[in-house]
């Protein structure tokens, strides 16, 4: 019998623990629990290291803590960093390191913002945390068959959450698309965090220099800040420059 391997992330641990035993009597369920983010991918980095990779994850849509490693990829308030749901980007950081594990979200009340924002980040699933065992597993046994499985009540509102975010994200490459080469270049670098001094460094470029672009992309884009310049960043799909191995252009040679 091919049994479905499990893991229960919850902060909760008397409700982990409980669901965890629930599933484990099943005969065809396997299933451990984690308490939190970074003990979530040690788990999922020893058993893949074992060859005996989890299935399905049950992510707490409120999971306490910050994700060490993960940058988080999905923010609740637009530009706010402090708005960043911890559980969401956990599925964002697990769906991009482990792309075959599907996700399924449990939360304590319906909401279709967020529910939008988890199946962006990559879940296959949105179930209360009350729903009933036999719920629970049809969702399992259904993510694993690559359904997406939302409650009936929240299915408008997803699809408008949804298709408003796809209008964003279409005007927001509009936008991008305006600017120069050199002026996405400092882009990215605003997205990694960089600020004038740093950018100017990296690009080979005077401070006045890499002024006069940054005021270029805030007038571009329609924003009035970095935040909100890195914020659209995101939305249009610009990742952040590679601090590490990126190969930069200087007097028009490759250095």
């Amino acid at each position: 019998m091919v049994r479905i391997r499990v893991l229960v992330v919850d902060d909760h641990r008397i409700f982990a623990e409980s669901l965890a035993a629930a599933l484990a009597a099943e005969p065809d369920v396997e299933v451990s629990a984690a308490g939190s983010g970074p003990a979530a991918l040690r788990s999922l980095e020893r058993a893949a290291a074992e060859g005996r990779r989890f299935d399905v994850l049950l992510v707490d849509a409120d999971l306490g803590g910050n994700v060490q490693g993960i940058r988080p990829a999905v923010s609740v308030q637009e530009g706010n960093e402090d708005g960043l749901v911890d559980g969401i980007s956990l599925v964002a950081g697990v769906r991009t390191a482990q792309p075959a594990v599907r996700i399924v979200v449990l939360a304590e009340k319906d909401d279709p913002r967020r529910a939008a924002l988890a199946l962006q980040a990559g879940a296959s699933g949105w179930v209360a945390k009350d729903c009933s065992l036999s719920r629970l597993l049809t969702v399992i046994r259904g993510v694993l068959r690559d359904e997406t499985h939302l409650p009936p009540a929240l299915l408008t509102g997803v699809l408008r959450e949804l298709t408003a975010a796809r209008k964003h994200r279409t005007e927001s490459e509009r936008l991008v698309e305006s600017l120069t080469p050199r002026e996405r270049e400092v882009l990215r670098c605003m997205v990694a965090g960089l600020g004038r001094k740093a950018v100017a460094e990296r690009l080979f470029l005077s401070p006045h220099t890499v002024r006069t672009h940054m005021q270029n992309v805030l007038g571009k884009l329609g924003v009035h800040s970095t935040l909100a310049a890195v914020a659209l960043a995101r939305r249009a799909g610009v990742g952040p420059a590679d601090l590490a191995g990126d190969v930069v252009e200087r007097g028009g040679q490759l250095a």
